[in-house]
C-alpha cells in the first residue's frame, strides 16, 4: 500500500519556497506491544491515578500538570498556561544555513521523514537536490509543529529529500564525559586488526541483510498461541564468567575463520625479520651400510 503523506510545508531560503509532502520515513506500528490483562478472566485492564496523600482514585477533570522544583514542592499549570507557551505551528521549514554532510555527528539524528514535491515544486525540489549533492552540502533549519520547535536537516538521497529532526545540543551528552584509559597499541596488534577489518568490509551498507530475528521468534510464538498450542520455554545457557584473552591470539583466531593463508602471512610479520630468514636443522640420512648412531640398535637378520 502506498504510503499517505502526514503533512505539507514549504522549504524556505532566501526567496526560494518549495512545497513538499512529508512521509514518515520509519514504522513505529512494527514495533510488538502488549497489553495488561486480569490473569483470572482474561480481561483487559484500565489505568487508574491514586493520589498518594488522600489514597482515593482521581478522575481526569481533577486533574492539572506540575512541576517539580524541589523535592516534594511543585508549581501548577493549567490547560490554558501550557498552550499558551506551546510554539505556534508552521508550514515552513526555514533554512538558516548549509554545511558539510559529514560535519553532523549522527549521534544528534532523531526522527527522519520523507519529501517528496507538492503541486508546482517539482522543479524547484529537483533543483534544490542537485544543488545539495553536488556541493556535499546539507541543509539546517526549524520547524515548528505540535507545539514544539525542531532543529531539522535536509540532505539528498538518491533522487530526493529526507528531512532528519536534530536534537539539540543539550539533549547530547559529552564524550569527553565517559572515561577512557589510555592503552598503548601495538603495530603487530594494529596489523591483524586492520587485516580483519579488510576481510569483513563491503562496500555499502544493505540494510536487508539484518533481520529482526527476536521479532520473528515472538511473532511465531503468538502463532502457536492462537492456533492453541503450548509455548515451551528452552533454558537459558548459563553465562560464562568473564575471562582475560590474549589480543594477538584473539585476533589471529577471528582472522583464521576467514583465511588462513593471510594468518600465516600476519604471523610471520608478527615474529620479526629473523623469523623468517631461520631454516630447520639439517637432519643427517644414513647411507647404505653405515654404521647407526650410539645408543640406536642395528637389526640383525637371524
Amino acid at each position: 500500500m502506498a504510503p499517505r503523506s502526514i503533512a505539507s510545508l514549504n522549504i524556505s531560503f532566501g526567496l526560494v519556497s518549495i512545497p513538499v509532502k512529508l512521509y514518515s520515513a520509519t514504522e513505529a506500528s512494527r514495533a510488538l506491544s502488549f497489553n495488561l490483562l486480569h490473569k483470572g478472566c482474561g480481561s483487559r485492564l484500565k489505568q487508574q491515578y491514586l493520589c498518594q496523600k488522600e489514597d482515593v482514585p482521581v478522575s481526569r477533570e481533577e486533574m492539572v500538570k506540575g512541576y517539580e522544583f524541589s523535592k516534594d514542592q511543585y508549581v501548577m499549570f493549567t490547560p490554558e498556561e501550557l498552550k499558551a507557551l506551546e510554539e505556534a505551528g508552521t508550514h515552513s521549514a526555514d533554512i538558516s544555513e548549509f554545511v558539510p554532510i559529514e560535519s553532523i555527528d549522527p549521534v544528534y539524528f532523531d526522527k527522519p521523514y520523507y519529501l517528496a514535491p507538492d503541486k508546482g515544486g517539482a522543479k524547484p525540489y529537483a533543483l534544490f537536490a542537485r544543488a545539495l549533492r553536488e556541493t556535499n552540502r546539507c541543509a539546517l533549519g526549524r520547524w515548528a509543529t505540535r507545539g514544539k520547535q525542531y532543529i531539522v536537516m535536509i540532505r539528498p538521497v538518491e533522487d530526493g529529500l529526507v528531512m532528519q529532526q536534530l536534537l539539540y545540543a543539550g539533549e547530547v551528552r559529552s564524550f569527553k564525559d565517559i572515561e577512557i584509559p589510555k592503552t598503548e597499541v601495538k603495530d603487530t596488534e594494529l596489523k591483524l586488526a586492520q587485516q580483519l577489518i579488510e576481510q569483513q568490509a563491503s562496500e555499502s551498507f544493505d540494510p536487508g541483510a539484518y533481520t529482526d530475528e527476536v521479532r520473528a521468534r515472538v511473532e511465531a510464538e503468538i502463532q502457536k498461541k492462537v492456533e492453541g498450542q503450548e509455548i515451551t520455554l528452552a533454558e537459558a545457557p548459563e553465562e560464562g564468567k568473564g575471562k582475560v584473552i590474549d589480543l594477538m591470539e584473539a585476533l589471529r583466531a577471528s582472522l583464521q575463520k576467514k583465511g588462513p593463508a593471510r594468518v600465516t602471512e600476519a604471523r610471520t610479520e608478527a615474529a620479526g625479520p629473523k623469523a623468517s630468514t631461520r631454516k630447520p636443522p639439517r637432519r643427517a640420512v644414513p647411507s647404505q651400510g653405515a654404521e647407526p648412531a650410539r645408543g640406536v640398535k642395528k637389526n640383525v637378520k637371524k
